[in-house]
């Protein structure tokens, strides 16, 4: 394998020079075949080297972006498929959830027994920094409403799980990253929609409920399903067996649900009987999805170690076609996009560490607040964004800040690392 990404970091050096020369002589023709060759072996090569290796990621979210930019009529429809269908949007972000929850543990939530005091401090920054940040640099550039009103939805969304793996390098406080990231988690599909109908009320059409149930069936669902995965693997065998006939009773339920969605009966329920019918459509999902992935598990027991690749595939996925269909707008207000992303970064990093040394957290804990708050959970906001209809505007700052915040997050903790708390 290492041959073959040192030949690809070759090819991407090569691809470097004909990019130029296209540029150079103004031809099209040359120079884009060769940026989306370049980027995309860059991000094939850099497993080749040591100090590079955790920048893999970061490689294929700019190589989406690239690629999106110069040939964007490629990844908004494949033949008849609509890739922005938002039926679509939801199975690759429940993936990318359940792909999380599969790395969560129910002992997490357990956490804040452990550490209250941290966990508020962390929870509390979360929810107070970010969305706050958010709107006021969107005030400062006087961003359009739309664009600003991504800006605010990913401040107001939870942290990611990335901040767990970058306190884990940055060798923080790992056990309160988890237990705060499961937390805000838990509590976004209050927060969320509370910001957003706060600072962004004006700017887009905010439906409290309809963000919050976006938001459950979105994150809680498939987390959901990853939390029963987990409680079966220390189960009694009378326990199992109980979830093994839920699983079927759940699992018929939900399907006839889903078949009887469009029927007159459904269509003559009251809105928030509908509703509360549709989240329970999906919570008996949630169990029978769970328990057979557990069952799953045990043939494939290397099934767990893949599921985070399918998460950042997906998160690649919605970079690639939240650019794709937002590239006029980008290329309008792209760099002073890129901006607010590094400034609300920073502000987050900034801001979560001192408060956090404020409320005499040690110094380890104070890391693992700032990285909490600066990484945002790109996932969901760019799912909401394609719940609401409007990946091109509103999804466009999580195709922005997720690249950056994960640049951020590998340089922030590989400078930690080296500089561990006394």
């Amino acid at each position: 394998m290492i041959p073959f990404r040192k030949f690809c970091l070759g090819l991407s050096a090569v691809a470097l020079l004909l990019l130029v020369a296209g540029l150079v002589t103004g031809s099209p023709s040359l120079w884009q075949p060769a940026a989306v060759t370049g980027v995309v072996a860059l991000a094939l090569g850099l497993g080749a080297v040591p100090s590079l290796q955790g920048y893999q990621y970061t490689g294929w979210i700019l190589a989406a972006v690239v690629c999106a930019m110069i040939y964007p009529g490629a990844f908004l429809r494949w033949g008849d498929i609509d890739l922005r269908h938002k039926w679509v949007v939801l199975v690759v972000v429940q993936t990318v959830m359940f792909g999380m929850g599969t790395q969560m543990s129910l002992k997490d939530f357990a956490g804040v027994m452990k550490m209250p005091w941290g966990v508020l401090v962390a929870v509390g920054c979360q929810f107070l920094i970010m969305p706050l940040v958010g709107w006021a640099l969107t005030k400062f550039f006087a961003m359009p409403d739309e664009i600003a009103a991504g800006v605010i939805l990913i401040g107001s969304c939870s942290s990611g799980l990335a901040s767990n793996v970058m306190c884990y390098l940055a060798k923080a406080n790992l056990a309160l990253s988890i237990t705060a990231t499961s937390i805000t988690t838990l509590i976004a599909p209050v927060m969320t929609p509370l910001w957003m109908k706060v600072l962004a009320g004006r700017l887009v059409e905010v439906h409290f409920l309809g963000m919050m149930s976006e938001i459950i069936k979105i994150v809680i669902v498939p987390i959901g399903a990853a939390m029963i995965h987990d409680y079966l693997k220390t189960a009694t065998p009378a326990a199992t067996r109980r979830l093994v006939v839920a699983q079927a009773v759940c699992g018929t339920a939900a399907i006839l649900l889903l078949l009887q969605r469009e029927a007159a009966w459904v269509a003559a329920l009251a809105p928030g009987t509908a509703l509360a019918l549709e989240l329970g459509g999906f919570a008996l999902g949630a169990v029978a999805f769970g328990v057979m992935y557990h069952q799953l598990t045990r043939l494939f027991p290397r099934l767990d170690g893949t599921m985070p690749f399918l998460s950042m595939a997906g998160i690649v996925y919605f970079t690639t076609i939240t650019t794709a269909a937002g590239r006029n707008n980008l290329l309008l207000v792209g760099g002073v996009l890129i901006a607010v992303a590094m400034l609300h970064n920073t502000a987050g990093y900034f801001f979560g560490y001192w408060l956090a040394r404020l409320a005499r957290l040690d110094k380890a804990s104070c890391r693992t607040v700032a990285i909490e708050v600066g990484l945002q959970n790109g996932g969901m906001a760019s799912g909401l964004a394609g719940a609401m209809g409007k990946l091109a505007t509103v999804g466009l700052a999580a195709a922005v800040f997720s690249p950056w915040m994960n640049i951020s997050g590998s340089i922030l903790a590989n400078f930690w690392k080296k500089r561990p708390p006394r």
